[in-house]
C-alpha cells in the first residue's frame, strides 16, 4: 500500500539486479511476490514491425511463441524460438528502443539479465536492418546461426 506500481515494478528491477549479482541481500518473499506480480501486469503490445518478424520467423521454418514470458525474471521475449537445439529470444527493435543507433539502457538491461538469470540469449532486429531490407530471411538465419 505504500508502493504505487511504477515503484513496484522499479523495485522487481532492482531484486532481478541482486539476482543477477548473486547477492545474499534478498527482500520479503511476499513482498518480492508482490513487486513481480506489479511488473508483470503489463500486457504486450505488438507492432507491425514485430508482426512482420514473426511472418518471416514462421517462414523459414521456426515456430516462434510470441509474446514470451519468463517465468523467473517476468520480462516478455518478443519471441522465443529454438535453433539448434538452443532457446534464442527474439526482440524487435523499434525507433523507441534507441537513441541514434545506441540501444537504450532499458534494453541493454534486458538484454543483460535475461542472459544471466534465464541463460537466454537475445538477438535484436532493429529497425534499421527490417525496413526496406529485400533479403529478410536470410538476415534471420544468419543472425540466427551467429548466436547459435
Amino acid at each position: 500500500e505504500k508502493f504505487n506500481l511504477r515503484e513496484l515494478c522499479q523495485l522487481h528491477q532492482w531484486i532481478l539486479w541482486q539476482k543477477e549479482i548473486e547477492s545474499e541481500f534478498t527482500l520479503d518473499a511476499s513482498f518480492q511476490k508482490l513487486c513481480y506480480n506489479a511488473y508483470t501486469k503489463r500486457l504486450p503490445n505488438p507492432s507491425g514491425l514485430q508482426n512482420s518478424v514473426m511472418t518471416e520467423l514462421k517462414s523459414i521454418g521456426l515456430e516462434p511463441q510470441e509474446e514470451y514470458r519468463l517465468a523467473d525474471c517476468g520480462y516478455i521475449l518478443d519471441a522465443l524460438v529454438e535453433v539448434n537445439g538452443k532457446s534464442v529470444g527474439i526482440e524487435v527493435d523499434g525507433p523507441s528502443h534507441f537513441a541514434g543507433r545506441e540501444p537504450l539502457g532499458k534494453v541493454t538491461l534486458k538484454h543483460r539479465q535475461v542472459l544471466n538469470i534465464e541463460g537466454i540469449r537475445l538477438v535484436s532486429v532493429p529497425y534499421w536492418n527490417w525496413d526496406g531490407n529485400a533479403n529478410r530471411q536470410e538476415y534471420l538465419k544468419l543472425t540466427l546461426d551467429m548466436v547459435c
